[in-house]
């Protein structure tokens, strides 16, 4: 858990409760002129109440430019960022011909593929011309075609599971799947840091949901023991079903999942683990098979394997792999495979051939490079951005890395700043993040050059010492540490 120095926190208090005096003061304002003016809403209720929308009209719309940024190439190592310009403030913003081009830490293309590749493309070129971009039909319907097969035998395999299922968006597999595993009767029991399609997922299965601390397995263990003790609410009948739901790497901390922990707690109370692996798999482990695959946990261990096609393989969809079983459940069950329309036919493509890649099956050694590319250039950035004293969040290995800095002030302070020095940041704040917590989550690729992340600290450290993130005192200089043993000598 994150410990906020206390002047920190206060000033960040401080500064939300002055943005949102003013905010009330200009609310108070816009009534009274409303009222003199007369409403023309003609006996319609407003869409979005005052308080509804007051976060957005009041606070982020002064910053929306840091976010929501056009790009006008791919997301590559470097971006072509479209510049944009606002005549009212900030309320609204036009685009301009103006383009930026700008080193890209933002986007989740983890190892490269989101460019052209020269295995990759001429493949998705190919299957363009066969199929179409779009099977315009659901799985049940025409929307099945030959690559659809082969991916869900690839991904099987990839991830050592006998089965999976692939659907068009990542999100949704989350969102849709869980309320097809689980119903009324049943327990989750999710992290408190899950991702919102999992608390979508969760809240809509009809399920009782209870939470344990980020990444805690002694509280897991413990609301574990409590809820099967206790059992359903009012009945106190056994559970239909328990269900533990955990990530990889969580998207917002950079934080490894303590799966081998979690796993044995789960089999110690029949419980079953469900694993999201948007993050992690293709990122991290030897061959790319993930956090299983890093932390020595069998996949058989795992009951639900669940990863998204949009990180590490340059594509889009998700998919769940687990037992025959109940993979041909979720193909009568699941309402993202009966009623949506089914992966494009080159972003299927897309997902084999990078998958190839990695494993080495395009006859050279560009996957295992790719794969100690993003490592090495994640753990060297993570510990050079600490070594300058910022706060940096998560563990070795993984390519998300979260920057804190708190106050509001400094979330468009800090984007704009390395904007102005080429640099493209994605900034995160509440709802995303609890209030105080405000971040910037630099994410890595093994498409960037040492030279692009000297670059890139070189530009962190200006603007840190500009907006005052750094938090911690920087350590000292290997030269001015040898200097300054030359000089006691």
């Amino acid at each position: 858990m994150i410990t906020i120095p206390y002047l920190t926190a206060l000033t960040t208090y401080f500064s939300y409760g002055l943005l949102f005096v003013f905010g009330q003061f200009r609310d108070f304002f816009r009534k009274i002129a409303d009222w003199w003016l007369g409403s023309n809403l003609q006996g319609y209720a407003p869409i979005c109440l005052g308080l509804e929308d007051f976060y957005t009209r009041r606070l982020y719309l002064r910053i929306q430019d840091c976010f929501g940024r056009p790009i006008a190439s791919p997301p590559d190592s470097w971006v072509d960022l479209v510049e944009r310009v606002s005549k009212d403030n900030n309320k609204t913003l036009q685009r301009t011909a103006k383009i930026s081009r700008c080193l890209n830490l933002g986007s989740y293309n983890y190892l490269g593929f989101a460019a052209a590749d020269e295995y990759c493309t001429p493949r998705v070129i190919e299957s363009l011309k066969r199929f179409s971009p779009s099977t315009c039909s659901t799985r049940v319907d025409g929307g099945t075609t030959t690559l659809h097969n082969e991916l869900e035998e690839v991904v099987a395999n990839f991830v050592g599971k006998p089965a999976a299922i692939v659907f068009g968006m990542g999100y949704v597999t989350n969102s849709a799947v869980l309320p097809a595993l689980i119903g009324k009767g049943g327990l989750i029991i999710s992290d408190s840091l899950n991702h919102n399609s999992i608390v979508n997922g969760a809240r809509g299965s009809g399920a009782t949901v209870r939470v344990f601390q980020h990444n805690m397995p002694d509280h897991l263990e413990k609301v574990l023991r409590e809820q099967i003790a206790e059992g359903q609410p009012r009945t106190h009948r056994p559970w239909k079903k328990i269900m533990v739901l955990v990530e990889g790497i969580y998207s917002m901390e950079g934080e490894l999942c303590k799966l081998p922990e979690i796993v044995a707690i789960c089999k110690k109370y029949r419980a079953y683990v469900y694993l999201d692996e948007a993050h992690s798999i293709g990122a991290i482990g030897k061959t790319g098979r993930g956090v299983c695959e890093l932390l020595g946990v069998d996949t058989a261990d795992v009951d639900i394997l669940m990863g998204t096609f949009t990180k590490s393989f340059g594509s889009c969809g998700g998919y769940i792999a687990g037992s025959k079983e109940l993979i041909q459940y979720m193909k009568y069950s699941c309402p993202a495979h009966l009623y949506a329309t089914s992966i494009s036919p080159p972003a299927a493509q897309q997902i084999i051939s990078a998958i190839r890649v990695i494993l080495g099956e395009d006859g050279t050694s560009r996957g295992a490079q790719k794969l100690a590319r993003i490592r090495e250039n994640s753990n060297f950035f993570r510990s050079e951005l600490q070594k300058m004293g910022f706060e940096v969040l998560g563990d070795n290995d993984s390519p998300v890395m979260p920057v804190m800095l708190y106050n509001p002030a400094k979330i468009p302070a800090f984007s704009r700043e390395c904007l102005k020095n080429q640099v493209a940041v994605v900034t995160v704040a509440f709802p995303a993040t609890p209030l105080l917590l405000a971040r910037a989550r630099i994410c890595i690729s093994a498409s960037h050059t040492r030279e692009d992340l000297i670059k890139a600290l070189e530009v962190f450290s200006k603007v840190g010492d500009l907006i005052g993130i750094k938090y911690f005192p920087a350590e000292p200089d290997k030269q001015q540490q040898d200097d300054g043993r030359v000089k006691l000598e």
